[in-house]
């Protein structure tokens, strides 16, 4: 039975401090802190953001960060999240959670599934159990796990779908969302709901202004960034967001490249999430303020230089390019590490910069530096195309 508050009796979670454009800066207001927006949340989609410590990530800045329900309630299972007290304590993260519902998986494990409108049947890769998850039990799931962000349970659909098949998942999508919200969440907890329409204009804009009308606490825009042309991802994306409301926080799913960020944040998008950085790291690939580095790279084998000349974290303060190259070259984890550790420090500190621009009124020469440094190519938003199986699935 759900304790949330009527709306007209809930202080609002989310102010807009200043505006340039269509951009904002904001603050959103959770129960592990308040966190100033635009923002990237790295991906720990089991319990952990790979290759890094908790401390870690509050060393290098990060304040909030997404794991996935459907994942941990399969393993470890949330018999071991309860005996910990909750995901905060189980992964000793004392910052803000974002929880993904467990939706994407209906698309990215579409072969050990089953949908209906009533939920889906999943059965599990690890060992062969099913699952049969509801709205109900999605929200079951992240009040059991705590986090300060819940997602509704949505059926996301494939970028190629046919326009029969995204009405479908889209009308599916509004029914679990509002089962959702019947059903309710822990209180102090936000629940954010999901827009979807595949890669239909009207179906997205429907999406959004069913939704619109709904309690909830922010909206996110859902499946994109799954591998097409970055063209179609701002244009679609334009849509959906032209159709949410202005004081509510609006969160774009999957998408982390500086690119896609800096030309959402430009229509208005607060939060992003993505293992892009971190799935870079571990193929070779650094960020930095010269565009993406394939430290893989032969040339690199002598290079004394830092990975980047204008970063300032501890890995391009204490190691060279040189030893990365050979530290990958050997397969050794530490490559992984130290890559990782870089690449999120930039991204935060990136973000940092987005914010300044916002409040100084100048985006739009971060945009035009940007968008010279790191051309987009089809399908640089969609981190299917950097596939780990043991993520299974998980888009970012």
């Amino acid at each position: 039975m759900s304790d949330r508050l009527p709306s007209n009796a809930r202080p609002s979670n989310f102010e807009i401090v200043c505006r340039d454009g269509l951009a904002r800066l904001g603050r959103l207001k959770t129960l592990h802190g308040t966190f100033e927006t635009p923002i990237f949340m790295p991906v720990g989609t089991n319990a952990n953001v790979k290759l890094m410590r908790s401390d870690e990530l509050r060393r290098i800045g990060a304040t909030i960060i997404l794991s996935n329900a459907y994942h941990i309630a399969v393993r470890p299972g949330l018999e071991v999240i309860q005996l910990h007290g909750g995901l905060h304590r189980f992964m000793a993260w004392d910052g803000g959670i974002l929880t993904d519902s467990g939706g994407f998986q209906m698309f990215s494990l579409k072969n050990f599934r089953k949908v209906s409108d009533e939920g889906v049947t999943f059965v599990s890769p690890y060992d062969g159990s099913k699952l049969f998850l509801t709205p109900e039990l999605s929200m079951d799931i992240q009040r059991t796990l705590g986090s300060d962000i819940v997602m509704v349970l949505d059926h996301c659909p494939a970028i190629d779908a046919d326009y029969k098949e995204a009405f479908d998942a889209t009308r599916r999508t509004h029914e679990w969302a509002e089962r959702c919200l019947k059903h309710g969440i822990k209180k102090g907890q936000l629940l954010f709901a999901i827009a979807q329409g595949g890669a239909f204009e009207d179906l997205r804009r429907a999406s959004a202004r069913h939704l619109s009308e709904k309690d909830f606490d922010g909206f996110a825009v859902g499946g994109l960034s799954l591998g097409e042309p970055f063209e179609m991802t701002l244009r679609l994306a334009h849509a959906t967001v032209s159709e949410l409301p202005d004081d509510k926080p609006r969160y774009f799913m999957g998408g982390g490249s500086p690119r896609t960020i800096v030309e959402l944040v430009a229509i208005g998008v607060d939060m992003f999430d993505s293992v892009y950085p971190t799935r870079l790291a571990r193929h070779g690939t650094a960020l930095t303020s010269e565009g993406r580095l394939n430290v893989k790279a032969s040339r690199y084998r002598k290079d004394l230089s830092p990975i980047d000349h204008r970063c300032d974290c501890l890995v391009c303060q204490n190691y060279t390019r040189s030893y990365v190259h050979h530290l990958l070259n050997r397969g050794e984890t530490l490559a992984g590490m130290l890559l990782t550790y870089h690449n999120l420090y930039y991204m935060f500190r990136f973000m940092e910069r987005v914010r300044k621009s916002i409040s100084e009124g100048t985006l739009e020469e971060v945009r035009r530096e940007v968008g010279e440094i790191y051309e987009e190519r089809r399908g640089d938003t969609a981190d299917v195309l950097f596939v780990d199986y043991d993520s299974l699935g998980r888009r970012g």
